[in-house]
């Protein structure tokens, strides 16, 4: 899939649930959920149990949902993850050999960063977006929309401490996308196995960035 073909599908849908799952079987149901409550960009970590086979799976369950994975810290697991179908790749920092080796492959790849020189570092080494994590940490919105002026070119998914309060006033700011985890699942409602729940905090997120 072409970097264009992703971030028109990042523009459509502005935001992505980010799936950290300690049970493969759970992963499975908190993807469905999102799914049903509206989103489609959907990210498993390659950290979550089982990670390949979820991505597998996810594929042929969720086929009107974008998979991909994330937390990828080296070209090995990066090549692995392609090969399970991910569909797009996050990493929480940026290394131009994985950069390199994602763009060989024609799969968009959203290296992590934080400072202007990171970001544009992964940008030049042919990053499709840049994941600006953990962007509350620094300032959250005021921070993205201060690097607009000299970095407006370069499209940002600002992840860590994105809420459903503030999602929309990140996009109203600049940013392409957000990333959300912990604010989609919360642990009660996974430990319970309250899909509803979890498929109605996804509803309500997409119907707040509409």
């Amino acid at each position: 899939m072409s970097n264009q073909v992703w971030l028109s599908q990042l523009k459509i849908h502005r935001a992505i649930a980010v799936i950290r799952a300690p049970k493969m079987v759970w992963g499975e149901q908190m993807a469905i959920a999102v799914a049903s409550g509206g989103m489609q960009l959907i990210e498993i970590t390659w950290n979550s149990d089982h990670a390949p086979e979820l991505i597998s799976q996810l594929r042929a369950k969720l086929p009107n949902c974008m998979i991909g994975t994330g937390t990828l810290f080296n070209v090995q697991q990066l090549e692995d993850a392609i090969a399970c179908g991910a569909q797009f790749l996050f990493s929480p920092h940026t290394d131009p050999k994985m950069i390199q080796a994602a763009v060989a492959k024609n799969i968009p790849i959203i290296p992590g960063a934080l400072t202007p020189t990171e970001i544009i570092t992964a940008w030049n080494y042919g990053a499709s977006c840049v994941k600006v994590f953990p962007v509350q940490s620094v300032g959250g919105t005021s921070y993205i929309k201060s690097l607009q002026g000299p970095l407006g070119h370069i499209p940002l998914i600002p992840t860590g401490g994105v809420t459903l309060e503030n999602a929309k006033d990140f996009l109203q700011v600049g940013a392409v996308a957000v990333g959300l985890s912990s604010e989609l699942f919360p642990q009660a409602s996974v430990l319970q196995k309250n899909w509803q729940a979890i498929s109605q905090q996804a509803k309500t997120l997409m119907q707040r960035l509409q």
